[in-house]
């Protein structure tokens, strides 16, 4: 697996990019996409553009392929983070930030491979997934 990272905030990412790359050497895939670190305004004004929600969010993923298209790929597409709602959902969820950005990272990766939660048994296999995958990476509450 390989995680392209660009950090567009001031924040030191260092370590968010550790521990997401740490939970990817759990997977074995050729397939490649961007985690983009961002701050809230920049997560607002693209949950905005694109999802019609006017607030801060803590993920939003964009896949480079829609479910119709068959391209051959290995890029799957790109996954904004926002740092600060990342480190603030640690703090209220009360675990560490590393456990909160590995579960977005992860998280956002799910989507971009057509896992998604609308309903109740999607989001009983996504999050089954979520959990495996980091346990996996020895990555706890």
């Amino acid at each position: 697996m390989k995680i392209n990272f660009f950090n567009e905030t001031n924040d030191n990412i260092r370590e968010y990019q550790r521990v997401i790359r740490d939970v990817f050497k759990t997977i074995n895939s050729k397939k490649e996409f961007n985690v983009i670190f961002v701050d809230e305004n920049e997560i607002k004004r693209i949950n905005n553009e694109f999802r019609h929600i006017d607030k801060v969010t803590d993920v939003i993923s964009f896949a480079l392929i829609d479910d119709n298209e068959i391209v051959q790929t290995n890029e799957l597409g790109d996954v904004f983070i926002c740092v600060n709602k990342a480190k603030s959902q640690a703090l209220e969820y009360g675990h560490s930030e590393r456990r909160e950005f590995a579960f977005l990272a992860v998280h956002g990766y799910l989507h971009l491979c057509g896992y998604d939660h609308q309903t109740p048994e999607e989001e009983k296999v996504m999050f089954d997934l979520q959990e495996k995958i980091l346990e996996g990476a020895n990555v706890k509450r």
